[in-house]
């Protein structure tokens, strides 16, 4: 089992940055692919960042690459994500996720967190 929880969400204006991090517990010393996810309020859960265990590979939606960057520190088992550039349609609840394949189909991830609240004001 692993758990996952994220911090640092908040409310900042359109064109501000934050920093995501998801602290992950429990059996991390397998080699779990991570994600972040989105999902706005009506909407589906949508495919943000993935980075694999090495964090040599990254892919991001279309919709935040070149403001987004996601990264992962494994000696502290730490995964984040910094936002640049945020734009109001950003708000939404940011999951991480951890799993074994490098996927943005949320359903190729095992474990989630309990999501933090990003709010991008106009």
């Amino acid at each position: 089992q692993v758990q996952l929880v994220e911090s640092g969400g908040g409310l900042v204006p359109a064109g501000g940055s934050l920093r995501l991090s998801c602290t992950a517990s429990g059996r991390t010393s397998r080699s779990y692919v991570m994600g972040w996810f989105r999902q706005a309020p009506g909407k589906e859960r949508e495919f943000v960042a993935t980075i694999s265990w090495s964090g040599g590979s990254t892919l991001n939606a279309g919709s935040v690459k070149g403001r987004f960057t996601i990264s992962r520190d494994n000696a502290k088992n730490m995964v984040y994500l910094q936002m640049n550039s945020l734009k109001p349609e950003d708000t939404a609840v940011y999951y991480c996720a951890a799993g074994t394949s490098y996927s943005i189909l949320a359903a190729s991830y095992d474990y989630w967190g309990q999501g933090t609240q990003v709010t991008v004001s106009s």
